[in-house]
């Protein structure tokens, strides 16, 4: 069942309150629930969609939670990868293309499967793949004519293979194809510049690179600035500039100006986090977030998601996006929060103290440990509020709101194993093998 059926029977059913049928007298769950596995991961699943006023959900969570793995010992072999995987990451926190793979793979071996739905299945998934392969083979081309390797030092991550995965997250249908190579480009140049600011530019580089980026126009110290970074800026305007000339004829210059509002308080919020971390400044967890929830790059990437959109999204849902809803202020606080925990050892590694475990850790005057778990159960509370604000949003496509759950898909898989991609071998790369090998599933 689709995480999306799930969100359409709990609010259906929310005054019922329909997860009180599985408890006892005693008020507890009853012990025979636990002989039943697959009930057990439909319950689990399920309770992935808790809200701030579901405590029965929690208890639901852990209550599965603790049973599933001995029951995959005792289940099929199929079936026992199937709740591994969910353990893993959710069905309703996982990119929709993956866990659509994983179930093709445990449909095709459960005993009472219907042969033409599989093989319609396994049909749909290569068309998808097939459209996948000739979009890298497009964005690759555009990559490597730019010549990056020659250009920049090497600090940039080389990572379109990657980000075009991740773009996938955000929509996998296939009438998203012009939108995934655009959203690509626009992953590119958000992870150059990310790169440019947090790993190789001087203050005074960064100053005038952001400058420039605000004017969208050299500032007087670009003519001697490095080669470099002169680059970095060309290639971030020829960006906008295709994105103009796809945008233009649909009569949708809404839509760039918005995404290109976005980037340049991207840009701001990059160069005021690149001064504190040049200093080794470690601010109030307060005074980072507010900074931080930003640079991480949420509300820019929905602004170029839905510049892909085409008339889907329309004047009014960047509106909304300015506005700041408190759903994507949720998502952006835990993107953060993921990132500085899956990359604290690699930053203190570099010297880059300025994240926000340090923040909380000063603070707060706790220890890193005790960080990690306050920050974590931060991460779960906004897990609830995602979920809560998807559900009670009413003046926004539904569409838009789904989008917002694709952010925190692709940064679950991006940060559920690592740093996903700064380091993307391990299962990164076992879910880009899997989902670009044509030879993955058999016909």
């Amino acid at each position: 069942m689709s995480s999306e059926r799930y969100y359409k029977i709990l609010l259906s059913l929310r005054y019922i309150d329909v997860f009180k049928r599985f408890k006892g007298e005693d008020g507890k769950f009853m012990d025979s629930l636990t002989k039943d596995a697959k009930g057990m991961l439909s319950l689990y699943e399920a309770a992935h969609l808790r809200t701030t006023k579901d405590c029965i959900m929690d208890e639901s969570l852990s209550f599965t939670t603790r049973h599933l793995e001995s029951l995959a010992g005792r289940a099929s072999p199929h079936l026992a990868r199937l709740i591994h995987n969910a353990l893993g990451l959710s069905q309703h926190w996982n990119m929709e293309i993956i866990v659509a793979l994983e179930y093709i793979t445990f449909y095709e071996n459960e005993e009472d499967h219907d042969e033409t739905i599989l093989n319609f299945s396994k049909l749909n998934f290569k068309l998808l793949q097939l459209l996948y392969l000739k979009e890298l083979k497009m964005i690759t081309k555009w990559y490597k004519e730019l010549d990056f390797a020659s250009k920049l030092p090497p600090y940039f991550r080389d990572r379109i293979v990657e980000l075009h995965f991740f773009v996938i997250s955000m929509y996998f249908e296939p009438q998203f194809s012009r939108a995934r190579i655009m959203l690509t480009k626009f992953y590119t140049a958000e992870t150059i510049l990310d790169d440019t600011f947090d790993r190789y530019a001087s203050i005074s580089e960064a100053e005038s690179l952001a400058n420039s980026l605000k004017r969208w126009a050299p500032d007087k110290d670009m003519d001697r600035q490095p080669a470099f970074l002169k680059f970095v800026f060309k290639f971030i305007l020829d960006v906008f500039k295709d994105f103009e000339k796809e945008l233009g004829s649909e009569g949708r210059s809404y839509s760039l100006k918005g995404t290109l509002d976005e980037f340049k308080r991207l840009v701001k919020a990059n160069l005021d986090l690149a001064k504190w971390a040049h200093a080794s400044h470690v601010p109030s967890f307060d005074d980072y977030m507010e900074v931080g929830e930003v640079e991480i790059t949420m509300y820019a990437t929905m602004a170029g998601t839905l510049m892909g959109m085409g008339h889907i999204a329309t004047e009014k849902a960047y509106e909304w996006l300015k506005s700041r809803p408190k759903i994507i202020q949720s998502l952006s606080i835990n993107g953060r929060l993921m990132n500085d925990m899956a990359g604290f050892e690699d930053d203190m590694s570099r010297g880059y103290v300025t994240t926000g475990v340090n923040c909380y850790m000063k603070q707060y005057g706790v220890t890193k440990n005790e960080a990690f778990r306050a920050l974590h159960k931060m991460r779960v509370d906004n897990d609830k509020i995602v979920n809560e604000e998807l559900l009670m949003t009413k003046n926004v496509p539904r569409r838009i709101l789904k989008e917002a759950i694709n952010c925190a898909r692709m940064t679950n898989v991006a940060y559920g194993y690592g740093e996903g991609l700064t380091h993307p071998e391990g299962k990164i790369k076992d879910y880009i093998i899997s989902l670009y090998n044509i030879d993955q599933i058999c016909l």
